[in-house]
């Protein structure tokens, strides 16, 4: 056996923030050795942490988990950044990787059809995907597409989009490669080892526990698959997945493959992964029959404490219990006929040559899916030293183990991982019965066409200000985040919207949109408008070594007289950006935090030291944006308290009245008009509304939605961390430096920033020249006809007239033209000085 190159790539040098224990670094269990626990057993050794055991319940190289049924596609293409990058690393690593002399990785390339015009624009946009991604990717006609896979009837097809570097992925053998290799470098694999219970003691992990012994660690990684709720709940940690069964089949064989040899062996495969999507379906070659994933039946959930042992689905196999095809294993269930039935027929139909053959043998085989489709990467909140690396696929497995594992020696991940992070979830999304609605929803879309702002189904609503009786009076249109029901505009304000002459729209960026938006945004810019606010994320941090602790984690400076507000961020160590946050200081040691995850609570909780108390208030208050030229003059008649700018300045605090309700005013403007947060409990939250409601009427307020809101942020270039910045990029290059105070003394990350070298790329504002022109985000931006970057937000500026986009881009001076693919069209835009609107601030400071 070989393995390529001894060393994972890109491998970092055997030290640890994290401490060690000798050379061979800390001691590490993975639980699970399926193509994820072997593939984080190899990135760990390869970074010099060498005292790593995996532990298996079943045999190895194929213990019966997910990996070992499945088919293997690797398609790199993907909405998501993170993803496409983690299965990028997956072809390069698993293309390096050689077992008996075969590869790991069949580079055969994906193919994916259009059979009807709204799947072949999704395929324009895929494209455009792939280009903002890095990764080779071309449309093709149906002629073209049947010399890649003859056996097409291309009478309903209309294209489809071919991406070469693509292929599969031959799991257990890079099982076998990647087990052979971290041996070498000192880890141990140990099967027929089923874990018990997970020890812990104050607050961190300490063992594992197995049916063979009991194995110390300071390190602990549940990378068990579908069982991980079960090793999650040993270790007291919640791990919000569930697993659903997926119908794979493969054919009889087919005398037009066979007949494609040359008299010698054939090969595994050849042509393409084609997927047939708007069928909810996959095919591939094994040899000379044809391999056939199903994602169009109903949800079939399995319940993982349920799952039998390895030893146990063999004993059931051989008792007759299962049906005689399949293999068997733990994650494969009894192929139900009837469910693959119509998708047989339209594979027939795709491909007539599978009439005259027939399904051999079939498996519904188990994997996992989380409420929003994302892997559970990362430490858990409840027990220091407790991984997860769950809900991943083998698509994604190699780039998923370098990030964990770089994470673990390094301290963070190298790359963006904040859409998988275990902390993403709310308490709220983490209930048995959400996780499992969502993850079969999740199932039920995979291979759907979603759009950006697409809402979740049921269960909703699930979180509601305490304005929302009020909100769905005046007609709002509610979508959905974090599990709080957002309007995002009001069919009230349509007859405001009636006289605005506003360009048309393309069908894409008009879905979840509605003109009315427009005149929320204009009424926001003219008179005044209420915002809901109350999903924003507010920690209280409190105790007499509160100040210090903040100044030591945040980049800004923080030590100014109570009743300041502080725009300020969080870095890691290499001087990436966590998160920024809003810091209210309301008395010498009381701080309201305005924050963005659920990360940046745990984050700040981990390091907080004794004395200091970090609480997430959110649910307990709610917030109104009050925001325009006339909002002054709605809420200083509203209170005894001096509402004036010489009084109450720009980004002040002070606790204060609005009728009969007490309320934390700051004076801030996400908008770039006059206007404050107010913000009081929840249970005030309704009459706050409605004395600022009925205050309004005279001077015209209206309630506006977050479709307004997503457009003004823009004009004003307000980032949204997450969308135009991440931990990949440090302050100055994303266009928030003015946030840090080099000055201040030490904080986390400034070692970094001072050893920064000069601007490689920055986020840019884009102006597209056509006013009709939309684009929402993630589209390519192409410089000289080379692509040169991607969109991270993108808003129509209703004040401008044009679509403002943002985007990652190499330094480009004011002026220059670059073009934006938006479903396969090219948007001449502009490099534009910012901020676009106002650039003097007087509308805010007045």
């Amino acid at each position: 056996m070989t393995a390529g190159r001894d060393g994972a790539e890109a491998a970092a040098p055997p030290t640890s923030r994290r401490g060690t224990h000798g050379s061979r670094g800390p001691r590490v269990v993975v639980i699970g050795a399926g193509i994820v626990g072997c593939c984080l057993a190899d990135e760990l050794t390869a970074r010099g942490w060498s005292d790593v055991t995996v532990l298996e319940q079943g045999p190895l190289p194929a213990p019966g988990g997910s990996t070992s049924h499945a088919p293997g596609l690797v398609f790199q293409t993907s909405p998501s950044r993170t993803l496409s990058r983690f299965a990028a690393y997956t072809v390069r690593k698993f293309g390096a990787l050689t077992v008996d002399g075969r590869p790991c990785f069949l580079p055969v390339g994906g193919l994916e059809l259009a059979t009807t015009p709204e799947r072949w624009a999704e395929l324009h946009r895929r494209a455009g995907f792939a280009a903002s991604w890095g990764i080779r990717a071309e449309l093709l006609g149906p002629e073209r597409c049947k010399e890649l896979w003859p056996l097409l009837d291309t009478g309903q097809v209309l294209g489809g989009l071919h991406t070469p570097d693509d292929g599969l992925a031959r799991a257990v053998p890079a099982c076998r490669a990647q087990i052979d290799r971290a041996t070498r470098r000192g880890a141990r694999f140990l099967d027929r080892h089923t874990v018990t219970g997970v020890e812990r003691a104050d607050g961190r992990v300490t063992g594992v526990v197995t049916d063979r012994g009991t194995f110390p660690a300071d390190h602990v990684v549940s990378a068990a698959g579908f069982w991980g709720p079960v090793i999650g709940r040993m270790a007291g940690v919640d791990v919000p997945l569930q697993p659903l069964a997926h119908q794979y089949v493969t054919t009889r064989p087919l005398p037009e493959l066979a007949d494609a040899g040359d008299g010698g062996p054939l090969p595994e495969a050849s042509r393409p992964i084609l997927r047939y999507q708007d069928r909810d379906l996959y095919f591939r070659e094994h040899a000379d029959r044809i391999g056939i994933g199903s994602y169009a039946h109903r949800p079939l959930p399995v319940d993982p404490f349920t799952v039998p042992t390895y030893d146990e689905a063999v004993a059931s196999h051989h008792a007759g219990a299962a049906p005689p095809t399949g293999p068997a294993m733990p994650s494969a269930y009894p192929f139900t006929a009837e469910d693959f039935a119509p998708s047989w027929q339209d594979g027939c139909a795709l491909l007539p040559a599978l009439k005259e053959s027939a399904v051999d043998e079939g498996c519904n085989g188990v994997f996992s899916f989380t409420p929003d489709g994302m892997p559970l990467l990362g430490e858990a909140p409840e027990l220091r030293g407790f991984w997860l690396a769950e809900a991943v696929w083998v698509t994604h497995s190699a780039g998923v183990a370098k990030a964990v594992a770089a994470w673990m020696v390094d301290g963070r991940p190298a790359i963006d991982v904040h859409d998988c992070d275990v902390t993403r979830f709310e308490a709220a999304q983490r209930s048995p019965a959400y996780v499992a609605e969502r993850g079969a929803r999740q199932f039920v879309e995979v291979y759907d066409v979603i759009h950006p702002l697409q809402p979740p189904d049921e269960p909703r609503p699930l979180r509601v200000s305490p304005f929302h009786a009020r909100q769905v009076e005046l007609g709002a249109r509610f979508l959905e985040a974090g599990g709080w029901e957002r309007p995002h505009w009001y069919e009230a304000n349509a007859p405001l919207a009636e006289a605005l002459e506003l360009p048309a729209r393309d069908a894409w960026s008009a879905r979840h949109w509605s003109p009315i938006a427009a005149a929320e945004a204009k009424a926001t810019r003219e008179r005044v408008a209420l915002y809901d606010m109350t999903p924003l994320r507010r920690l209280e941090v409190t105790g007499r070594g509160a100040l210090d602790f903040l100044q030591r984690m945040t980049t800004n400076n923080l030590r100014k007289q109570p009743g300041s507000v502080t725009y300020t961020l969080l870095l890691d160590e290499a001087g990436g950006i966590r998160s920024d946050l809003t810091v209210a200081r309301l008395a010498p040691d009381h701080f309201q935090v305005g924050a963005n995850s659920p990360a940046d609570l745990h984050w700040l909780q981990w390091h907080a030291p004794d004395g200091v108390h970090i609480r997430d208030i959110t649910q307990g208050t709610c917030c109104v944006g009050v925001w325009g030229p006339l909002a002054r003059a709605l809420v200083q008649p509203l209170t005894r308290d001096d509402f004036s700018h010489a009084a109450f300045g720009y980004f002040r605090a002070r606790r204060a009245h609005i009728g009969h309700v007490p309320v934390t005013a700051l004076r801030l403007s996400y908008v770039g008009e006059l206007g404050w947060e107010l913000y009081t409990s929840a249970d005030l939250g309704l009459r706050l509304w409605d004395t600022l409601w009925e205050a309004g009427r005279g001077l015209g307020a209206v309630a506006a939605g977050r479709s307004a809101f997503a457009g003004l942020r823009l004009e004003k270039g307000y980032r949204a961390w997450g969308e135009d910045m991440t931990t990949e990029h440090h302050p100055y290059e994303a266009g928030v430096g003015f946030a840090v105070r080099e000055d201040k003394g030490d904080f986390v990350g400034r070692a970094a920033l001072e050893e920064r070298g000069p601007l490689t790329r920055r986020l840019t504002p884009l102006l597209l020249d056509d006013p009709a022109a939309v684009v929402l985000g993630k589209e390519p931006v192409y410089v000289a006809g080379a692509p040169a970057g991607y969109v991270t937000s993108a808003s129509y500026g209703y004040t401008l007239g044009r679509c403002v986009a943002y985007a990652w881009l190499p330094p480009l001076p004011a002026g220059t033209g670059t073009h934006i693919a938006y479903f396969g069209e090219k948007f001449p835009a502009t490099v534009a000085e910012e901020p676009l609107f106002d650039p003097e601030m007087t509308r805010i400071r007045c």
